[in-house]
């Protein structure tokens, strides 16, 4: 099973890159993020036409999340965080693709910090890893998908220095992020590629794709069942520079089911 992830910056204006991508790539599960556009106004019958079901939870603005399964109907077993049901932002959809459940996020920025939309940032990571921490347990296997607005360690960014006062890489956001790996989950990415991980965003602005100056803020997290099943991991590099790109690539990890 190859399952990907892939911030689309705006399904509505990105519809062709993304159906050429699922096209080429074939994925059995992709994960979406960053829809910015309302449930009625997702292009479903276009996604189905492509030969994919789909669970979305959808909205207007910077938000909205998507399961697309190549070929079948993902059953949907969650939208919204546990303990966050005042949460107006939709930022997280749950679904089983072939006894495997999948959590896609899209966890929020957290900039300008600080400020109240950093303390948003870090409520929601905690609800995130409580929800996450009885995943793991859940005796299935289990993958949580997404763009998770954290570069892990300075190992993961081309230049961590002009970022420093940066959301994404404030020492709270990433003690939240250790926090959930010390639940036991793989990091699927840095576990493929130890010695140089690749990057999955890349700025619009001074010439960062073609100079590759890019972080690493999509992640693949795997819990005991699932992780020995993993084979591979990548990140489709070139689907970054063609016209009317999002600022994301996506990602993924090939599994062998039982």
């Amino acid at each position: 099973m190859k399952i990907a992830t892939f911030n689309v910056n705006g399904i509505g204006s990105r519809l062709e890159r993304l159906l050429e991508w699922l096209a080429q790539s074939k994925p059995d599960v992709a994960c979406l993020q960053e829809l910015k556009s309302p449930d009625e106004k997702l292009p479903l019958d276009a996604i189905r036409k492509a030969g994919y079901g789909v669970v979305a939870h959808g909205q207007r603005a910077w938000n909205g999340v998507a399961i697309l399964a190549r070929g079948r109907e993902p059953i949907e077993t969650g939208r919204g965080l546990p303990g966050m049901e005042a949460d107006t932002q939709s930022r997280y959809i749950e679904a089983v693709v072939d006894g495997v459940l999948v959590g896609c996020l899209y966890l929020p920025n957290g900039n300008p910090q600080p400020g109240p939309k950093f303390d948003y940032k870090l409520q929601w990571f905690e609800a995130f890893n409580r929800h996450a921490k009885k995943l793991f347990a859940s005796g299935m296997p289990v993958v949580l998908a997404g763009d998770y607005n954290v570069v892990p360690t300075d190992d993961d960014i081309y230049n961590p220095a002009s970022w420093r006062e940066d959301a994404l890489l404030q020492p709270q956001s990433r003690a939240a992020f250790a926090r959930l790996l010390k639940q036991g989950w793989t990091d699927a990415i840095r576990h493929c590629h130890p010695d140089r991980v690749p990057y999955t965003f890349w700025t619009y602005w001074r010439n960062r794709y073609p100079r590759d100056a890019g972080l690493r803020i999509d992640h693949f997290l795997l819990n005991a069942e699932l992780a020995p099943m993993l084979r591979s991991a990548g990140v489709d590099r070139d689907v970054r520079g063609r016209p009317g790109a999002s600022d994301h690539a996506p990602a993924w990890i090939q599994v062998d089911l039982p």
